[in-house]
């Protein structure tokens, strides 16, 4: 790797407060205080549509072949108004919120933000929950917890069997494209066409920093949806934090091309909250991090250029191999970048290392890596790197306003959040919302983490695991499932495409591996369309497979961290059975107690299972 320099930016000082609090526990705290922010984010909106009226805040299109539908910041505001009387003149309400029933597009985001602008929440739910479920059971408990007073789809066609799952009789119904014979709907465009009122105005006057903004639904670990409040104070507070950690935000409107769903607080409220604060344009990316999906995210950062990026690390793994092809596309992508950022899971070394090869290769220095930790009900983000990194892992310091508390368990240094961006609780839930909170009001997450440098708490905080993810092996050992899973990955690429650990209550440690049908091909030498039940058996693949595993086990010998035995699962993680979400970040609780009949296998004597 060339020790070419890196690119600089406009960071924030690296410095954190540390207050002891006793039992070997202590509390974070940013030195900056949280600056003044605005009172509800409609006021983005506004500040643009006037400051900048034609400078464009969406672009989007359904394919690489079709133009891109370029919405400039007037343009939008305009439409909001138009949209948000629709939903004022139709009674909603918190008590009858707007559901959402869209991929991302402008008409996804204009509805949204209508419902943000009048003060009425918007309910965005996955599509996954809608397109990829066979019963539909998720969807329908969302709308029977919720109880809509409209629902919006972006096509009558793609999401019809979903509509049909769903009892509307109390909600309007609004489809953008496709409304099917029989189905009585309004079409979005005469939807849209409606003439503000003042009535549109006092509505957003009257929201405040404790209005819902959204409610956004997170499975977790037992697979019942929670619907996560958020809050305009939560929204607005975590954007000016995060412009006060990264002033180079403000320096210059940013430009992302994103596919991240807008139903997560990543793609939602990160990513398209950070565009619109800052004045910057969003092209919404129609691709995915799947086969053939991600054709059309190539596709698109080979047209525009980002300057800062967003992806999950299986969205990296996806694109990087097509960048290391294309020098031109390479160029493309880091001819103005500012940073890349990767959330949602850790990133493999040797993901970061291609990444940082190829932007010396670009134009000559590493692109500065960034990355920040949180979760739906933080709104995202409590942490935040600013400042620079060498590897994966270090998630940040806390931002502005944002207390972490670290104490003991179990081993490891729980983690707990508390200030202005956390979520008040959870919908129609009182009794989950009593149990997500400690004594002193500190949101119970279930991460760990350990400081970089025990004397220099200014060195960030390193994601350590789940709490409950870590289990005991049969000696007593404790696992650290979190490392052992990044490392893997790292060593098994490019077969690997994730991977769930094994071991409790065994004597050594075991992988679920879901396989990369791409890798796989590519070591096997076969076409990349070869059915994966015959990818994952061939010799090469697995000699691949077992030379990896031997190489990690040679450099990690302790019981902890030796992985024992692999077998390759014949099957994707499912939806429906909460074992992935929109994502790709991998239940491992779920995925274990799904596929127990694999867990026996993998300890047996199949001949399937490659042992070390």
């Amino acid at each position: 790797m060339t020790d070419a320099p890196r690119a600089t930016l406009n960071f924030a000082p690296a410095e954190v407060e540390r207050e002891e609090i006793g039992g070997g526990g202590f509390i974070l705290r940013s030195p900056m205080a949280l600056k003044p922010h605005a009172k509800n984010i409609s006021e983005w909106l506004v500040h643009w549509a006037e400051a900048a009226p034609d400078r464009t805040f969406l672009a989007d299109r359904e394919t690489p072949a079709d133009s891109w539908w370029l919405l400039p910041y007037r343009s939008a505001h305009d439409a909001v108004r138009g949209i948000a009387q629709a939903l004022l003149d139709r009674g909603l309400s918190v008590d009858r919120p707007l559901m959402l029933l869209s991929d991302n597009s402008i008409r996804n985001a204009l509805m949204q933000l209508a419902a943000i602008y009048a003060g009425i929440p918007s309910v965005p739910v996955s599509p996954a929950y809608s397109l990829m479920s066979q019963d539909f059971a998720k969807l329908k408990y969302i709308h029977d917890l919720i109880r809509p007073g409209l629902v919006f789809a972006d096509d009558g066609a793609k999401y019809g069997r979903a509509l049909g799952a769903l009892d509307l009789s109390g909600a309007d119904l609004v489809i953008a494209a496709n409304i099917p014979d029989g189905v009585s709907a309004t079409s979005f465009d005469l939807f849209a066409d409606t003439e503000a009122t003042a009535a549109v105005d006092e509505a957003r006057e009257a929201t405040g920093p404790d209005t819902i903004a959204k409610i956004l639904f997170t499975s977790g670990s037992t697979g019942t949806p929670k619907g996560v409040i958020n809050t305009h104070r939560m929204l607005a507070s975590n954007q000016q934090a995060i412009a006060q950690m990264w002033p180079f935000i403000e320096e210059k409107p940013p430009v992302t091309v994103d596919w991240l769903p807008w139903n997560h607080t990543f793609g939602g409220n990160h990513n398209f909250n950070m565009m619109l604060r800052n004045g910057g344009t969003l092209y919404v990316d129609r691709g995915k991090p799947a086969p053939g999906l991600v054709d059309t995210t190539i596709a698109n950062l080979g047209e525009i250029a980002p300057t800062v990026y967003f992806n999950v690390p299986r969205g990296f793994d996806m694109i990087i191999p097509a960048m290391e092809a294309d020098e031109r596309l390479r160029d493309k992508f880091f001819s103005r970048l500012d940073t890349v950022f990767y959330a949602a899971a850790a990133l493999p070394q040797n993901l970061w290392e291609r990444l940082e090869a190829l932007s010396v290769a670009a134009r000559g220095e590493k692109v500065v890596m960034t990355s920040a930790w949180g979760a739906t009900e933080t709104s995202p983000l409590v942490t935040s790197v600013h400042f620079p990194i060498d590897r994966a892992g270090v998630i940040g310091l806390p931002a502005p306003g944002s207390e972490l508390k670290m104490i003991p368990n179990a081993g490891k240094l729980e983690l707990r959040v508390r200030g202005p961006n956390i979520t008040p609780g959870y919908f129609r839930n009182d009794e989950l919302t009593k149990d997500a909170f400690d004594a002193d009001g500190f949101y119970k997450i279930g991460d760990a983490g350990k400081l970089a440098d025990p004397d220099d708490p200014a060195k960030g905080v390193v994601f350590d695991g789940r709490v409950a993810e870590d289990f005991k092996l049969l000696t007593g050992t404790w696992v650290n499932v979190g490392k052992v899973r990044i490392e893997a990955l790292a060593a098994g690429s490019p077969v690997i495409q994730d991977a769930v650990i094994a071991g409790h209550d065994r004597d050594e440690i075991g992988l679920l591996i879901f396989p990369n049908p791409a890798g796989c091909a590519a070591i096997a030498g076969l076409e990349a369309t070869t059915p994966l039940a015959e990818l994952i058996c061939h010799a090469k693949v697995r000699a691949h497979l077992q030379n990896a595993l031997t190489g990690y086990n040679d450099a990690h010998k302790a019981s902890s961290e030796h992985i024992g035995r692999a077998v390759f699962l014949d099957r994707p993680p499912s939806i429906d059975a909460n074992e992935i979400t929109d994502k790709g970040y991998i239940n491992q609780r779920a995925v274990l107690d799904c596929r127990a009949d694999w867990v026996e296998r993998l300890y047996s004597e199949d001949a399937a299972v490659i042992v070390m």
